[in-house]
């Protein structure tokens, strides 16, 4: 029934813009033809990038189906956007509809417009904005520790080895004493990982390195095959915390697992299994950041949380800071800190437009 609904929803959407399409340039029938088959074809892209049929096809195909779709995706949105604008603006007589009907102008507008546009979002996407936070442990450390921290790398079609390569060098430029992954280190499928053997590249980070499950895990298989998704983090280096801790010295690092398990252990419960003395101070990964208040209670010291990208373009981060109590950036609460970043990488397009792409540097004092 969902897919149904989706399949609705995203078919009445796309007719929509497909009649824009049709209507605007003054061309030849078969041109306009062209121009709603090209849209078609790429929805139909995007839909076979979300679906596990795109592993069985040859890799390089297989990214070429990932880029395209989910790039042509936020394009579609932006016209679907703007067309919506238009008729508005049409309905109230604030905009001609000759504008909108066999007209070259508004097309160059719109080409060199998303040109523009999209131009600066790639860009915009590959500056990693380097976030700061200090954090006071109350006299637990003999010394200030540094903690690198990310979240939302989504490895995979599209976030492939090149660019792990690069951001790999910029972490360890932090010298940090700790690295910690808040979730989604995996986009949606293990297979790019494992042949582009980028358990290798992650094995170069200087640092010992934390991470706990986020819902593009359970999404890259860890319903169906945990021990696959298991064997990358050993093989990389990684210490998989899945409703468990360990201990770093003065630190005791608590991994919860991704709310996609519904039967993941209570805060309260988890934190019971493990006796964390008052001299120690406490850092929680929790990939989603629903129920902040569930950490303050618990006396946690840190949480650090990703997910919600902060909408990845605008004006979905207008959703995002309704949704979550934070959807981005630091929060103070009950003595607790918290950070949730808006990703190092991305889901689907490598675009941002109005949110950054990021990593933390804690300092821990």
């Amino acid at each position: 029934m969902r897919f149904l609904i989706v399949f609705a929803v995203l078919a009445l959407l796309g007719g929509y813009l497909g009649w824009h399409l049709w209507m605007l340039p003054p061309v030849a029938a078969w041109l306009r033809w062209l121009a709603v088959g090209v849209e078609a074809l790429c929805l139909a892209l995007w839909v076979l990038s979300m679906t596990r049929h795109v592993d069985r096809l040859p890799m390089g195909l297989a990214s070429a189906v990932y880029n395209i779709g989910n790039q042509a995706l936020i394009v579609i949105f932006y016209l679907l956007l703007l067309f919506l604008v238009a008729d508005l603006l049409r309905l109230v007589h604030l905009l001609p509809t000759a504008w909108l009907r066999d007209n070259w102008i508004t097309c160059a507008v719109l080409a060199v417009s998303l040109a523009g546009l999209f131009a600066y979002a790639r860009l915009h996407y590959e500056h990693k904005q380097r976030e700061t936070m200090s954090v006071d442990t109350h006299g637990r450390l003999e010394r200030p520790m540094r903690v690198v921290a990310v979240s939302d790398l989504h490895l995979g079609y599209h976030n492939r080895r090149s660019d792990l390569a690069r951001w790999v060098d910029m972490l360890n430029a932090e010298h940090p004493d700790l690295v910690l992954v808040a979730g989604d280190l995996i986009d949606r499928s293990l297979r790019p990982l494992l042949a582009d053997d980028m358990a290798a590249e992650l094995r170069r980070l200087d640092a010992p390195v934390y991470a706990c499950l986020g819902n593009h895990e359970y999404f890259a298989g860890y319903y169906d095959s945990p021990a696959q998704v298991e064997q990358f983090y050993r093989s990389a280096g990684i210490t998989l915390l899945r409703d468990s801790a360990a201990a770093v010295g003065p630190l005791v690092i608590v991994g919860r697992d991704d709310r996609s398990n519904a039967n993941r252990l209570d805060l309260q419960r988890l934190l019971q299994q493990f006796a964390v003395a008052d001299s120690q101070f406490t850092i929680l990964l929790d990939h989603q950041p629903y129920r902040l208040d569930e950490a303050a209670r618990a006396g946690i010291g840190l949480q650090l949380s990703g997910h919600t990208h902060r909408g990845q373009v605008w004006p979905l981060s207008w959703i995002t800071d309704a949704v979550y109590e934070c959807s981005w950036g630091r929060l103070e609460k009950q003595g607790t800190a918290y950070y949730v970043s808006s990703g190092l990488g991305i889901w689907g397009a490598k675009y941002r437009i109005g949110t950054q792409s990021e990593y933390v540097v804690i300092e821990l004092i």
